[in-house]
């Protein structure tokens, strides 16, 4: 048997192969020497008549041989041409098709060997990498040797010459078995044992018929699994199954179109079709229910991008007439998916129109519908390049919805990445309404504006840094961080506003004690009620806290401290000169200061009953 796996280095001492032009008789020597010559090297390979034939392998035994064998075949079968035209009951014709006979049963064993036993240098990636490792070993060349580098370079000359003398090999036996009038055969072997190889590749991908009835049953977990298995077996596919056998079956059947196309359709069909049939029954079964996870929607853009990726591959490899039923199944799924998908974006927009909850965050902070759909909707900007395509058959939302002030955008601007751009500002006002009208469930107005300006601040911020910043541009960013600031002074303006108005506008105006008591007294509640309230308040985003907190002591501080170093020598005069504060002046303007660094953690933090003092 190790026969069969090794290629004999001694060269055959065969005569040079002849040849026969129309011209010569067809009782001249050369005749003569044709079929004999061919029979002689036929015979010492019938598999009838040697035991050693029976055993071994002429292309692994000696390929020199092997190829005057294909030679002397042709040579017969030329001959054979001629003696048919000449004299159709010629005894010279009838040996030579005996001959013929027996050359093509050695050969179907050839070629039937020489496909069963080097799968592996017949492997679809091993066939369609063959031109990167022709790159990868000139790459090695561009490098110092050493020991390493030339045994991964050996390494890759070795597969890829064993590799290319098998096809060469192939495609030998297939020209001369075709030429002798034996396709039929020589296509038959190829397609069963080919076919069968192709077929296992799709099973081992995990791709497997499933039926849009079991489909529907099945649980979104294992669809998902499913799913998951699909979209490498489609990019497997493309690069190397179908693609390698593709590249394998034209170099085969080079000199026979027909042949090409009838053997790559009848291998590869039905893998194909199970393949890209696939995604039109994920499709069918998502959009038959009234009601899915919006999450579900980015396994049906990643399917949807899959195929749209490959398609210049598809249209490539399937480019027979008789394969057009995988491009059209392709694009069936494509269909389905985009159907599917524009319904599965009209759920989410509903969703969100919808929502019902009735949940009050814990210090305006940022709602859970905010950071859903702003998660759902930045991973969406994600898939811009296939979402252009998909809703581009789908009416847009009416321009004039948009405010002015929201989003601006030229009337006359009806590019794709511009009603892209529309639907995205679109689905971000209709979360902005809905966050307005759940800022209602705050009973303090002050509150209400911060839980407007934490969920703007969380939108902005996932706009910013996200594809979402490419398709709504700079403009609509500065828009929305200036009604930030719009909601952020409100909220300080209620909040604290009224604590800053207990103190004089005019604070050079004379004043008598119990004036100053009075204004001391006054900012003191008002000071520890508003912050005994807003203590409760929460501001997620760090650079957002800080900047609220700081505005608020820049316009608190500097006043309350002017009053507090002027007015309390009014205090301690109206005592006698002796050193003793009011009671009513609770708050020195460091104790304001630090009261108001604590703002914002979300914690409620109680004014301390012990207030230090400072003279």
């Amino acid at each position: 048997m190790s026969s069969l796996c090794c290629v004999s280095k001694t060269p055959s001492n065969l005569q040079p192969p002849l040849t026969l032009t129309p011209r010569q008789s067809l009782e001249s020597a050369a005749v003569y020497g044709i079929i004999e010559s061919a029979a002689d090297i036929i015979q010492r390979w019938n598999t009838e008549t040697s035991t050693f034939a029976k055993v071994t392998s002429l292309f692994y035994e000696d390929k020199t041989e092997a190829m005057v064998f294909i030679q002397r075949v042709n040579d017969l079968q030329k001959t054979m041409d001629l003696l048919v035209t000449e004299d159709p009951n010629s005894e010279r014709l009838v040996r030579a098709h005996r001959l013929m006979e027996i050359a093509m049963k050695r050969l179907q064993k050839e070629f039937y060997q020489i496909l069963s036993m080097n799968r592996a240098y017949l492997d679809p990636e091993s066939v369609s990498t063959r031109s990167s490792l022709t790159s990868a070993r000139s790459s090695y060349s561009d490098f110092p040797e050493d020991d390493d580098s030339n045994t991964v370079g050996d390494s890759i000359v070795e597969v890829e010459e064993a590799s290319s003398n098998v096809m060469t090999d192939l495609r030998s036996i297939a020209e001369c078995m075709i030429a002798s009038g034996y396709a039929k055969e020589c296509i038959s072997i190829y397609k069963t044992i080919r076919k069968s190889i192709i077929d296992e590749g799709v099973y081992r991908l995990e791709v497997e018929k499933i039926s849009t009835a079991k489909a529907k049953k099945m649980s979104w977990e294992e669809m998902e699994i499913k799913i998951r298995s699909w979209l490498e077996a489609v990019k497997v596919s493309m690069e190397t199954l179908f693609k390698g056998e593709k590249i394998l079956c034209d170099h085969v059947f080079e000199s026979s179109a027909s042949i090409r196309e009838s053997c790559f359709s009848a291998i590869s069909r039905d893998g194909a079709m199970l393949l890209f049939g696939f995604p039109e029954i994920v499709a069918a079964k998502i959009i038959s229910k009234k009601s899915s996870p919006p999450e579900k929607t980015f396994r049906l853009l990643d399917m949807y991008s899959s195929i749209a990726g490959n398609w210049q591959a598809i249209e490539s490899i399937f480019s027979f007439e008789s394969t057009s039923v995988v491009r059209s199944q392709a694009l069936k799924s494509l269909i389905s998916l985009s159907e599917s998908i524009r319904s599965q974006l009209k759920h989410f927009e509903s969703r969100i129109q919808k929502d019902s909850s009735k949940v009050v965050v814990h210090g305006g902070g940022v709602h859970p519908l905010t950071i859903s759909a702003m998660n759902h909707i930045s991973l969406l900007a994600d898939y811009s390049n296939v979402l252009v395509d998909i809703l581009s058959g789908s009416p847009p939302p009416d321009r004039s919805l948009l405010p002015e002030s929201y989003f601006n955008v030229s009337d006359s601007d009806d590019s794709p990445s511009s009603e892209l751009a529309i639907r995205f500002a679109w689905l971000i006002l209709v979360l902005l309404c809905k966050i307005d009208r759940k800022a209602n469930h705050y009973k303090d107005c002050s509150v209400q504006y911060l839980f407007l300006t934490n969920n703007l601040q969380h939108v902005v911020s996932r706009v910013r840094y996200s594809n979402l910043k490419q398709l709504l541009g700079d403009d609509w960013v500065t828009r929305h961080v200036a009604k930030i600031k719009q909601f952020s002074d409100s909220y300080k303006r209620l909040a604290w506003g009224p604590v800053l108005a207990t103190l004089p506008e005019n604070r050079a105006v004379e004043m008598s004690v119990e004036e100053v008591n009075e204004r001391f007294e006054k900012f003191s509640e008002s000071f520890e009620r508003a912050y005994s309230k807003q203590t409760a308040c929460v501001v997620p985003n760090t650079e957002l806290r800080e900047d609220i907190k700081l505005s608020i002591t820049r316009k608190l501080v500097p006043i309350y401290r002017e009053f507090y170093n002027t007015r309390r020598v009014v205090i301690v005069a109206g005592a006698g000169g002796v050193r003793n504060l009011s009671s009513d002046v609770r708050f020195t303007p460091e104790d304001v200061e630090n009261h108001l660094s604590d703002l914002f953690s979300g914690e409620e933090l109680e004014i301390s009953e012990e207030t230090s003092y400072t003279s």
